[in-house]
């Protein structure tokens, strides 16, 4: 049942099939999407409901039970959910309140992509307390942002203890450098990417392992990309160990590497 007093307000909901198929990748391995009846939010999914079918789809493959809830604040792209709406897929009006459907009490993963970066950074923060407040006791909000086609992107992996890590995913066939997910930071980073900043050292760092080992770029993008993730640990910052992640893409780091001054 939606919420009576839906909190936040209308984005410009441009969205893409398979644009966020880096962030889906992330929440199916985590291990709280595994539970029976797993219930999984994509808030704010914007004008099609293209990226909650998606996030099903690929959640199926790894747990047959889980449930997927789209959340809009916009009565139009709520009716387009509604009409694609079947047994394990949800569509709700509401906000950043999240409403849930009737008979669920928490949810275990909320996604919230592409939303916050519209909002001013001092939204942040009573956004995520209010997301986090209709998490299962172990749940996470997943908040963040990417490109238009998906090939950057980058996000926060927020407890109910606040947020823990913070991940970037990037396709390794076309980059140039790591820092290009600048422009791509979260809205709780993206201001802050100047010098004295966490975060604009880390990315610094980044740019400068990416540069280091460009000779093993003859063997290929990937190689490159493994050699930075482990200078990047050797370093001393507090890389989440997993080559498995790492051979995607990706990178995650404990936030208070990157928490802003």
């Amino acid at each position: 049942m939606a919420s009576a007093k839906r909190i936040g307000s209308v984005t410009r909901g441009t969205t893409n099939p398979n644009r966020l198929r880096r962030v889906d990748r992330f929440i199916a391995g985590l291990p709280i999407v595994k539970v029976k009846n797993a219930v999984v939010v994509d808030l704010g999914y914007g004008a099609s409901p293209i990226t909650a079918i998606e996030l099903r789809e690929r959640l199926m493959k790894i747990n047959p039970s889980a449930r997927v809830v789209g959340v809009e604040i916009d009565k139009e792209r709520v009716a387009r959910g509604l009409d694609v709406a079947e047994p394990g897929l949800d569509f709700l009006l509401g906000g950043f309140e999240t409403p849930l459907p009737t008979g669920v009490e928490k949810a275990h993963v909320i996604r919230a992509f592409n939303v916050l970066r519209q909002y001013h950074e001092r939204d942040v923060m009573p956004a995520w307390d209010l997301m986090v407040s209709r998490l299962s006791e172990n749940g996470v909000l997943v908040e963040g942002t990417c490109n238009e086609i998906g090939r950057v992107s980058s996000w926060v992996t927020v407890a109910k203890t606040g947020p823990m890590l913070f991940t970037i995913s990037l396709h390794l066939g076309s980059l140039e450098q790591p820092s290009i997910v600048a422009e791509r930071l979260p809205k709780a980073l993206i201001h802050h990417n100047v010098p004295g900043e966490r975060i604009h050292d880390y990315l610094k760092a980044l740019d400068q392992a990416w540069a280091s080992h460009a000779p093993l770029g003859t063997f290929g993008a990937l190689q490159r990309w493994l050699a930075v993730c482990e200078t990047m640990t050797a370093s001393g910052w507090p890389i989440v160990l997993s080559r498995k992640r790492w051979r995607l893409g990706e990178i995650t780091v404990d936030w208070s590497a990157v928490n802003p001054n």
